[in-house]
């Protein structure tokens, strides 16, 4: 019987494989990402809130490829235009205060139809939006994606 093997077996620290270590540092991480990633708290399944609706989600200001859509003076207080080519709808609800939204409605992808009065239409269902972007009559459940823009003198950039 060997007996300098099995003292050294029983005296040898456990290793733990290069492998197994990497993989549980990459499931933290994920965890890490997942949980920050989180639903909000009272949402419904389809991602609106349990009435139908949801405030427009706030964006970061335009950033480095912004670029100017439209003036100032474009866009009516009270209102909202559509931007030919851009795929954008932009809105000023109050004065100073605008908005963008990405002209596809949230409900099944059809492209935004137009502007009526103080509503956003998409002909497709139904759907309509208020100049905030929520809901206003569905089968929409979602607000309209948002896109940053920010007033610079007498252009609107949006990025």
């Amino acid at each position: 019987m060997n007996t300098a093997a099995s003292d050294t077996q029983a005296t040898t620290p456990t290793s733990l494989p290069r492998r197994a270590l990497l993989g549980g540092v990459g499931a933290v991480a994920a965890t890490a990402v997942l949980t920050a990633c989180g639903s909000s708290v009272g949402a419904d399944s389809d991602g609106g809130a349990a009435d139908g609706e949801l405030a427009a989600a706030t964006t970061a200001p335009p950033g480095p490829d912004a670029e100017v859509v439209a003036g100032v003076a474009d866009v009516p207080v009270g209102g909202a235009v559509m931007i030919d080519g851009k795929r954008l709808v932009l809105s000023q609800p109050v004065a100073g205060d605008f908005r963008a939204f990405v002209a596809i409605c949230t409900h099944s992808g059809c492209n935004i139809s137009g502007v009526e009065g103080d509503e956003i239409v998409c002909n497709c269902h139904g759907s309509r939006f208020r100049l905030d972007g929520t809901v206003a009559k569905g089968p929409a459940k979602r607000p309209l994606k948002t896109r940053p823009i920010e007033a610079r003198g007498t252009d609107l950039v949006v990025g």
